[in-house]
């Protein structure tokens, strides 16, 4: 028996925005929903809480179910209510923004799911109000990696400088110099030098790297500073929203 019996019910959902990295493009991992409401139209990947769970908690499993991989990169971005947000029933979801590397997911569980990795300047147009968690999914990713290195969640274990530098150019839309960004990217000591070469590289062959991860878990809230251009990016943003007020 409730100790509220005048409450109202109203569910909890746990809407997930996953993005990942192919070598050229950040990407969207997005379901094509085969139940109503909005039956065959695209959704992010979603579920209600369970009476059990804490929130992190339902959205870990959630995150499993559709791509089989545990300890991902994942944090609470928002809360969503409006009143007629979902048709089907009073629903509150809760949004949460996760980074995966895509060379790691479980495609038959993205099979099973009817999910598909789409660009973010080609997704479709999606169910209830997820275009607006997306849209704040992507500021936020922005807003992140300016600070933190947080990048590396979307790169496989080994990676070139190179390939470090076309996620960001993806993440901002922006041209990187090269030589500044390597330079940067190396003063901060997160980088350890496997000894291997790259054998796909187009040109010459580029150094793999692999992120030290004792120093990246001891210096991830430490300012970030080797890319200016993101961070000009981000106090423009900043400025624009405070305008926008």
């Amino acid at each position: 028996m409730t100790t509220y019996p005048h409450a109202s019910g109203i569910l909890l959902a746990l809407d997930c925005i996953i993005f990942g990295f192919d070598g050229k493009d950040i990407k969207l991992l997005l379901i094509k929903r085969n139940f109503e409401p909005e039956k065959g139209n695209w959704s992010l990947m979603g579920g209600f809480l369970h009476p059990e769970e804490n929130l992190e908690d339902g959205a870990s499993r959630i995150l499993f179910d559709l791509t089989g991989l545990r300890k991902i990169y994942v944090e609470q971005l928002g809360v969503y209510g409006n009143v007629g947000r979902d048709p089907g029933a009073r629903t509150v979801s809760i949004a949460f923004f996760a980074l995966i590397n895509i060379n790691d997911q479980d495609d038959d569980a993205l099979k099973f799911h009817h999910a598909s990795w789409i660009s973010l300047d080609k997704r479709p147009a999606l169910i209830f109000d997820h275009n607006e968690m997306v849209l704040q999914a992507i500021e936020h990713l922005r807003y992140k990696a300016a600070m933190h290195p947080i990048g590396f969640e979307l790169l496989p274990e080994q990676f070139t400088i190179p390939q470090l530098q076309k996620l960001y150019e993806a993440i901002y839309a922006v041209p990187i110099d090269r030589r500044n960004f390597s330079r940067k990217l190396l003063s901060t000591n997160l980088l350890i030098d496997t000894g291997l070469k790259d054998s796909y590289s187009a040109t010459k062959k580029a150094t793999l790297y692999k992120l030290d991860s004792v120093r990246y878990r001891e210096k991830f809230n430490s300012f970030w500073n080797f890319m200016p251009e993101a961070k000009e990016q981000v106090e423009k943003g900043d400025a624009k929203a405070t305008v926008n007020k």
